[in-house]
Parts: structure tokens; C-alpha cells; sequence
């Protein structure tokens, strides 16, 4: 810390002897404050100040690279889907340019459930029986539910944005699969882990005959909340079983390139991922674990990917409460999944979920009550609520291939840079403090022309 301290002292010094960046100004710059009087504003007053000697340094080290990045975005819930089918043509195109457009927010990565997830109106899955009737072979397996909403939605976004990343996270198997015969709880039967091996298998051949590839899959959503409606209660060792003996080798013989991904919770219990990356049989199967941040600390994914460091890392969930103060939560998350998971190697971040309506509906019996969506759309009206400028302020700059790179300060402030696949850099700022915070930008070994002035309690992503 003291080299790093005098390394930064030093260059601060020198700063008026080294050559000026090449870069003028920056390409794009969004600023959002958590009074909300700038909420991705394009106003550049504030960061082409002049150079001032006396702030401090934060600089950005290209050659020291980490993960590369697969995106940003929501979960596509199937209320969300619901309201959107409720607008009008002409409403829905111009919203859904405007998420997932290339000038609109770029949104680049979406999560699905596969069969419900707990907002949908009831719970249900792909292959729901009679109670006393099993159907092993999934010969009545079919994704019909979703033609009405959801099938239709993902087809205008992948029009939009055909590299759209796609995740399917289940929360239930079919009751009859289940210990407890019931869409809250239970446990998956070991007699039926191949069919709920195939269950996947057939639900993703399915999604690619109507023209979209899931680019991964978790097991399980929430495999330690089976409290949940719907949900399923899954131990680590269950999980490595099950991946082991059948889902691996379904997806291999299916000759499937869908990613598997385990976990799907909390970092409060890293012994878990941990446990099923020990399996050597189940390992050659997985890319990776993802994480929600409901416990825990972001730091914990460091012990993940010290003790596997060549598997994958994902943030998959992070819900916005009603009750919740706009400026708290724009800090908060920013502050924790937008800089601290990608500095903690997640490769996305994902904000639960994409849209609810005033009443927050629709949700399952036991699901939640209180998920504010990123828009509130009620009716023919669309309003704006804080997960999606959250998201927006990474999306906008940082496209799917960037690769986070070093950045190092001493001003008190967070940040997280990348180089992106078009040679710029992008970067992202907070402000915590109740005060302005000023610094130099110093881009490889070089000073841009211009410092950088952060309002208090504000965000800005800029474009190098």
C-alpha cells in the first residue's frame, strides 16, 4: 500500500511532463444522481474541467486484464412479458428499442425461468400431471404456457438484438418429481433425475425450434430457499449427483453447447458451489456458479475463484424492494453488483426483474409481494424506476467481449474500467460521499487534458 501511495505521489508530481492522452474528450458520458435531478444525463460540463495538480490519480492499467464480460440486463419474468404483450404494437417496439437497442439502453443479457418463476400469476411447469400420474418419458412435455407472453416478447427482442446472452433458471420441477408432490419445497426424487435430466434437454430443443438458444442454464434458482412458491430445496451434494450422473451426460449425448451453471444463490454459503466444483465427475460439466446478493458480501466470490479459479462467475439476481428509497438503492447497487461483482469477477449482472405494474402484480401465492420492477407499467404507461438507470449505466458502455481491466485510486471513491472490443475504454464512477470529489484520469501512461468532477452521491459512466 505505502509503494502504491508513493507511486501515486509521484506520478501526480510529473503529471504536467507526460504526454496527453490521444482521446479529447470522451464519446458518451451518463451522470445520475441520487436526488434524481440527473438520471443519465449526457452533460459533459462536469468532467472536462481542467487539469488540476493537486487531486488525486486514478488510473487505468490495460495490460493487466481479468474476465471478460457477457453482460447486463434483467430477468424476463412472465408477468414482465404479460405487460408488455398489453401494450400496443406500436408501444411495445418503441420500449423494447429502447431497452435493447443498440441506442437505446444496449441491454445485452436476459434471464428466463424455466416453467414459473414466483411472478407469474400461478405456479406451473412444462410437464404438470393429475395428482397420482408420473410421465417419466415427458411424453406430454410442452412449452405452451409461454406461447401467449413470453415466447412472443423474446422473438421481437432477439429482433432487436439477435447476440442477446439468454439464462433459464428453474424454481421448481414437476410436483410429481418432487418428494412432496407440491410446487413450494421438497426435494427432487433421485427415481426421477433422469427425467428432469431430459426435462432440460427437452425444453431447450424446444426454445431452438422456435429460433432461441439459451446460452446457459442453472440447476436451480435458490436451491437453499424452498420456502418460496414456486421453489425446491437441493443440497450441494444432490446438485453434484444430479449434474454428474444425468444432466451432464444428457446434454452431452443431446449434443447441447448450453452452458450449466450451479448454485443460483446467496454468498453467504460459498461452501456450497465450492462442494459441487470439488466433485471431479460433475466439474467437467460446469462453466461455472452464480450468485444473488440477499446475504453476504461480493468479496466472498474471491474465495470462489481462488479455489476454482478456472470456472466462470456470474451475478444472476438483485431485487429493487418497493418500500425502498430510490437514492439508497441507485448507491447501493452500483456500489455492490455494478462495480463490486465485476471487480469481484462476476462475467454479468443481472437486476430482478424487467417490469410489474402499480399493484406489483402479478406474483404467486407466497411469491413476493414487494419486487419493484426496473418500469412499472400500467396500462398504456410506462414509468422508469431505479433498476433500470442501475443497469443502464453499464449497459450503455460496457458491450458484450469488453474485459475489465486494472483501474487504481486514491480518492475516495469506487470504480470499475474495461477495454472494450472496439479498442476504447469504458469506465464507471461513484461518488458515495456527501461532498464533490475531483480527480486526473491517467489512461496507460498517459493523462487525459482533463480532470473529472463527481457531484456528491452521483454515478457516471463514461466512454474513452
Amino acid at each position: 500500500m505505502k509503494l502504491l501511495k508513493t507511486q501515486l505521489g509521484l506520478i501526480a508530481l510529473v503529471w504536467s511532463l507526460v504526454l496527453p492522452f490521444t482521446v479529447s474528450a470522451a464519446t458518451k458520458s451518463y451522470l445520475s444522481s441520487a436526488d434524481q435531478k440527473q438520471l443519465l444525463s449526457t452533460e459533459t460540463a462536469l468532467w472536462q474541467q481542467k487539469p488540476d495538480k493537486k487531486l488525486p490519480l486514478l488510473q487505468l492499467e490495460p495490460k493487466q486484464q481479468f474476465q471478460q464480460m457477457d453482460g447486463f440486463g434483467y430477468t424476463l419474468t412472465g408477468g414482465s412479458a404479460m405487460h408488455l404483450m398489453g401494450l400496443t404494437a406500436e408501444n411495445r417496439n418503441k420500449l423494447l428499442q429502447e431497452l435493447f437497442g443498440a441506442q437505446g439502453l444496449a441491454v445485452s443479457y436476459l434471464r428466463i425461468s424455466i416453467g414459473a418463476s414466483d411472478l407469474d400469476p400461478e405456479p406451473f411447469s412444462y410437464n404438470d400431471l393429475p395428482q397420482g400420474q408420473q410421465d417419466p418419458e415427458l411424453k406430454q412435455f410442452s412449452i405452451k404456457a409461454d406461447e401467449k407472453y413470453l415466447l412472443p416478447v423474446l422473438k421481437q427482442i432477439l429482433a432487436i438484438n439477435p447476440q442477446i446472452k439468454l439464462l433459464g433458471s428453474p424454481w421448481s420441477p414437476p410436483a410429481w418429481m418432487k418428494s412432496n408432490n407440491s410446487t413450494i419445497g421438497g426435494e427432487l426424487l433421485q427415481q426421477h433425475y433422469g427425467s428432469y435430466a431430459l426435462y432440460f434437454v427437452k425444453y431447450i430443443q424446444a426454445m431452438q425450434q422456435q429460433g432461441i438458444r439459451l446460452d446457459a442454464v442453472t440447476v436451480q434458482n435458490e436451491p437453499l430457499h424452498p420456502g418460496n412458491n414456486p421453489s425446491l430445496l437441493m443440497h450441494a451434494e444432490d446438485q453434484a449427483l444430479f449434474i454428474k450422473n444425468h444432466l451432464g451426460p444428457a446434454f452431452k449425448k443431446a449434443g447441447l453447447a448450453t452452458k450449466i451453471i450451479i448454485y443460483d444463490h446467496n454468498t453467504d454459503h460459498m461452501e456450497y458451489p465450492i462442494t459441487v466444483l470439488n466433485d471431479k465427475e460433475a466439474n467437467v460439466y460446469i462453466d461455472g456458479s452464480a450468485f444473488h446478493l440477499y446475504n453476504g458480501s461480493i468479496s466472498a466470490l474471491d474465495e470462489l475463484k481462488l479455489a476454482h479459479p478456472d470456472k466462470h462467475i456470474y451475478f444472476t439476481e438483485q431485487w429493487v424492494g418497493a418500500n425502498s428509497d430510490f437514492a439508497d438503492s441507485l448507491m447501493w447497487h452500483v456500489e455492490h453488483l455494478i462495480i463490486g461483482a465485476p471487480r469481484h469477477w462476476a462475467r454479468n449482472v443481472l437486476q430482478w426483474n424487467l417490469s410489474s405494474d402499480a399493484k406489483l402484480q402479478p406474483h404467486t401465492k407466497g411469491g413476493c409481494s414487494l419486487c419493484l420492477g426496473a418500469l412499472t407499467i400500467d396500462g398504456q404507461k410506462v414509468k422508469r424506476n431505479v433498476a433500470y438507470y442501475i443497469i443502464a449505466h453499464a449497459s450503455k458502455v460496457v458491450p458484450v467481449g469488453s474485459v475489465r481491466i486494472a483501474s487504481v485510486s486514491s480518492a475516495d471513491i469506487r470504480h470499475v474500467a474495461y477495454q472494450r472490443p472496439d479498442g476504447r475504454y469504458a469506465l464507471i464512477v461513484q461518488n458515495l460521499t456527501m461532498e464533490a470529489q475531483g480527480f486526473n484520469l491517467q489512461i496507460k501512461d498517459s493523462l487525459l487534458p482533463y480532470s473529472v468532477q463527481l457531484p456528491a452521491r452521483t454515478v457516471l459512466s463514461l466512454v474513452l
